[in-house]
């Protein structure tokens, strides 16, 4: 049975549903390459992570939605291959329609799939594998499983990074950050939440990361300049978090 695909507009927003009033996607008409949702922006500080201009070159995006980290890879990194997997081929036409999802085969690749099963017949490696796949009910299924989580590993370059959105409607997702710390040899850590509920968790491969706070600021500043995006306020948040205590942030 497919998954039933509604779009709503309100306050000079459209909305991506799947059957239901939970939002998987969002975009600001007026600013249709911004990131509209929290979440979304949060995602998107894997490059305050990996700095370097050119990075990432290959990007893998499980789950499409309303392509906002699409369309943002698309329009700010240039010199990336982009490869999206979706499983349902209806949000893929929703994307095209009414969020302005480039067609672009020379630097954007769909794959109608399943992404657990895509990534385990998959031989390519990426730079930055992000994972923001959910159902109407908001599930992840087989995307937050210790089999997934060590696949991403396998298929990330010496200067990979994964990101996961994770949403803790009812348990939290405190063993999702078990699981992807234990198929990343304890790489990882989870960003403190905001107010909307999701909470991203990053894992890195190969080289370490390893950067003052100040930095991280410094980045955040040059990357405002540059796209637009602010992720001050994260990098405020995580000046306050014991995690990073010592004032540095290792991955």
């Amino acid at each position: 049975m497919r998954t039933p695909v509604d779009i709503s507009e309100e306050a000079g927003v459209r909305y991506l549903h799947f059957g239901s009033d939970w939002i998987q996607g969002a975009m600001r008409i007026a600013r249709p390459w911004a990131l509209e949702l929290d979440y979304t922006r949060e995602m998107m500080a894997c490059l305050l992570l990996r700095p370097e201009a050119d990075w990432p070159r290959r990007a893998l995006l499980v789950g499409l939605g309303a392509a906002s980290l699409t369309k943002f890879l698309y329009r700010h990194r240039p010199q990336a291959k982009l490869t999206v997997v979706e499983i349902e081929p209806a949000v893929v036409a929703a994307a095209r329609q009414y969020f302005k999802l480039p067609e672009d085969p020379q630097r954007l690749r769909i794959e109608i799939a399943d992404g657990v099963e895509w990534l385990a017949s998959s031989d390519e490696t990426f730079d930055l594998i992000l994972v923001d796949g959910f159902d109407a009910d908001a599930r992840v299924g087989a995307l937050d499983t210790l089999p997934f989580y060590r696949a991403c590993r396998a298929h990330l370059g010496d200067a990979g990074l994964l990101a996961v959105n994770l949403l803790g409607r009812s348990r939290g997702f405190k063993g999702s950050v078990e699981r992807i710390k234990r198929a990343f040899e304890q790489r990882a850590l989870v960003f403190p939440s905001c107010d909307h509920g999701n909470a991203i968790a990053f894992a890195a491969a190969g080289e370490p990361v390893d950067m003052p706070l100040g930095d991280l600021t410094l980045q955040a500043v040059a990357l405002r300049k540059a796209t637009g995006l602010n992720l001050l306020p994260t990098v405020a948040r995580l000046a306050q978090w014991q995690t990073c205590a010592g004032g540095r942030l290792t991955l």
